[in-house]
């Protein structure tokens, strides 16, 4: 549990420094004075101001923050001010926080395809591309089923059953249909190669296909190569697919909230990640790097929606501002802000509410733990 929150504290970290990274570096470029960038958030354990900057260190340990002059609507009339610039560079300086996380998400998967990276594949396409490391994996488990029951976990890797080696998907499932009355060893490795065992008895799963199941959702992993230089074309496949998929599916968020049928269940707070990177730890180094990945891209997508107070909203006051050929009532946008900011933390705590029905007893028993 201390690695997973120590690896959730980093990621995290890592995420939002180089989104702020991108706000500081591309208003530096611009002539638009920073007044000061922070490492963490305050309260501030200290402070130095290099040239018109004031680098500070702060006490909570999760990314970072730029306080731009001018960037409230203060000091038009000033020349190193924000609100002073043009919209060209005003609107490369909102948007380049998301750029550098999506900069950061290729960066990740291009590097991560040099050394190999896990993908889910077919028995088809293992043959086809000659992959290898091929497993069959637990890619979830049913809640309260007789596999998480019996100890199994999300990315255990499925050996054998009851001796008998498995190498594909669908061995596993034919095996488990034929045998639906037995009691089966599942024989399993996690991460570092730890191999466990496992007693499990079919049951009875509401929607299984098969009338008795373990309440598992498998999936067959292989690990994908390429060259040094195809991985940053390869790396940037995959970063564009992942993010029009991130955009859909927050698109359907969006659409099932106007249409009044609530927030969707897979939708995670902060304490549903961290349990999935708990997950992902479990997994392994490359899946770390993968889930970063696709934890920036989801950072960029979310900062870019046109919702007051995130970076996609102010860009969207900012082309307004475009449109009308005069500044907008900044007393009025602030305010507009600060709704918008108390309605993100509402969200916030209606989804960490319901992370803590889904994980919280085991969540809150592992923190236990480590005191």
């Amino acid at each position: 549990m201390f690695l997973t929150i120590v690896v959730f504290i980093l990621i995290l970290g890592v995420l939002i420094f180089v989104h702020e990274l991108g706000h500081f570096l591309t208003a530096k470029k611009s002539g638009v004075k920073v007044e000061e960038f922070g490492f963490g958030f305050p309260p501030r354990i200290f402070g130095v101001k290099k040239g018109e900057t004031v680098y500070s260190l702060n006490w909570i340990p999760l990314g970072g923050f730029v306080k731009i002059k001018g960037e409230t609507g203060e000091a038009r009339e000033e020349a190193d001010s924000f609100s002073h610039q043009p919209f060209r560079k005003r609107a490369l300086i909102l948007s380049a926080g998301v750029l550098m996380n999506v900069f950061l998400a290729w960066l990740l998967l291009s590097t991560g395809f040099m050394f190999g990276l896990p993908v889910a594949v077919s028995s088809d396409e293992v043959l086809e591309k000659h992959l290898g490391e091929v497993k069959v994996q637990i890619a979830g488990l049913v809640e309260g089923g007789p596999a998480e029951r019996a100890g199994l976990k999300a990315g255990d890797q499925i050996l054998a059953l009851n001796g008998q080696t498995m190498a594909k998907e669908e061995e596993v499932v034919d095996y488990v249909q034929s045998h639906q009355e037995e009691l089966i060893i599942v024989q399993i490795k996690r991460s570092l190669g730890e191999v466990k065992e496992f007693s499990v008895l079919p049951e009875e799963i509401i929607g299984a296909t098969q009338k008795k199941a373990l309440g598992i959702n498998l999936i067959q992993t292989a690990i994908l190569k390429y060259g040094f230089f195809e991985s940053w074309y390869q790396g940037a496949r995959a970063t564009a697919s992942l993010l029009l998929k991130i955009i859909l599916a927050f698109y359907q968020l969006l659409k099932n909230l106007f249409l009044g049928l609530g927030v969707s269940a897979g939708l995670a707070g902060p304490v549903g990640v961290a349990v999935m990177t708990g997950q992902v730890v479990e997994m392994g180094l490359r899946y770390i790097w993968q889930f970063t990945a696709l934890l920036s891209l989801n950072l960029a997508v979310i900062n870019f929606l046109p919702f007051p107070a995130l970076d996609g909203g102010r860009f969207l006051f900012l082309v307004i501002e475009k449109l009308r050929r005069r500044p907008n009532n900044q007393q009025l946008e602030n305010v507009i802000h600060n709704i918008g900011f108390s309605l993100l933390l509402l969200l916030i705590a209606v989804v960490t509410y319901r992370d803590l029905l889904r994980y919280g007893e085991g969540f809150i028993g592992r923190i236990k733990d480590l005191f």
